[in-house]
């Protein structure tokens, strides 16, 4: 936590600042190791602030009264923390640009007279780039979580059971084994319905042959993980294994290539490329992948636009798909580790075609 907030106390000499504010769930998250909903963080070259209200005070102060001095605000948190602060000669304030709405700027310019404020969001954002141990313990324990899922699943799966159905089992299972929650809404999408990429469970049940496309996480500890897995309960016909043999090529050589120094541009193409020459262009429309962290989707990114290069400890997603309209979707999904030219992948849930 020294290390976290000393890297923002870098980012208030660089940008000549007085302090910064910062409001944004995953930001607090990451800087204060507060989950609750109601906070305001402020740190400067010598204060280090958290305010919350009545309900998180006690919490507060035993999860980050060690590192900061836990306040709780009776009035507005803004008018409070102006006032902690308007006799410190404080003239230039960074803030979370892409957190706060307009109208809450608004409130805050008319709260802190005399005070500039700067939008730097996307520098705070960049601390969360590199993983430290303690996030990849946490993230691999997630990512843990995940796959005794995807085993749990494999033995449910059946004829005549719907997609909400194993969404919800899905969901049941990670809560039952150490998740807090699901990283985002589950994604199951069965038969031609595959051929969406975030297909949202459905009442439809699922038919003998059907290409059951799964896309699922977990969050520990405030952490989260993503994976995805196409499966089948009966045979797929012989179209459909081509259509997943070629995923499942692009997936494992863009994955050998998640190094220190290649762009996400860079590796996103090997995976297109290999789809693209197999006659399916058009019919890969997203990206390759994003980094995880406290967010399921954060920097970096692995697209046809991302420039941001690999470097260690950054933790990112590998996850190509083909998807044909009115007949049926594959995407394979692994997480992945950059260390120097040997990616850590940390999901270990078979990848090979299975039927049931």
């Amino acid at each position: 936590m020294i290390n976290r907030i000393n890297n923002l106390r870098k980012i208030i000499k660089e940008e000549n600042l007085d302090g910064i504010i910062i409001t944004s769930r995953p930001n607090t998250l990451y800087m204060t190791l507060f989950p609750g909903s109601a906070s305001l963080t402020y740190v400067s070259m010598d204060k280090t602030v958290f305010l919350t209200d009545f309900r998180y005070i006690e919490f507060a102060k035993k999860t980050c009264g060690k590192y900061y001095d836990v306040m709780m605000y009776e009035k507005k948190p803004f008018t409070f923390l102006y006032d902690l602060i308007k006799d410190s000669d404080v003239k230039k304030v960074g803030f979370e640009d892409s957190d706060i709405s307009y109208l809450a700027y608004q409130s805050i310019h008319n709260e802190f007279k005399n005070i500039e404020l700067v939008g730097i969001q996307a520098k705070i954002d960049e601390l969360r780039l590199y993983k430290d141990n303690s996030e990849i313990e946490k993230i691999k324990h997630a990512v843990k979580i995940g796959d005794n899922a995807f085993t749990h699943i494999l033995n449910y799966l059946k004829v005549g059971i719907s997609e909400i159905e194993v969404a919800a089992e899905i969901e049941y299972f990670m809560k039952k084994n150490g998740a807090e929650k699901q990283s985002f809404d589950t994604i199951v999408a069965s038969g031609t319905r595959s051929s969406l990429p975030h297909g949202v469970p459905t009442e439809k049940l699922i038919e003998s042959g059907d290409g059951i496309t799964m896309d699922f996480g977990a969050i520990y500890e405030g952490y989260c993980s993503d994976m995805t897995r196409t499966v089948f309960v009966g045979q797929p016909d012989d179209k459909m294994v081509e259509i997943y043999n070629i995923v499942l090529k692009a997936q494992m050589m863009a994955e050998e290539n998640v190094k220190v120094g290649k762009s996400g541009v860079e590796i996103d193409k090997i995976a297109r490329d290999i789809i693209y020459e197999a006659g399916y262009e058009g019919m890969f429309g997203h990206g390759l992948g994003h980094g995880v962290g406290i967010m399921v989707h954060e920097e970096p990114r692995l697209s046809t636009t991302g420039k941001t290069i690999m470097k260690n400890k950054m933790i990112v997603t590998v996850e190509p798909g083909i998807y044909v309209p009115n007949y049926g979707g594959v995407r394979i999904e692994d997480m992945v580790v950059v260390n120097d030219d040997k990616p850590i992948i940390l999901t270990s849930s078979a990848k090979e075609l299975i039927i049931i």
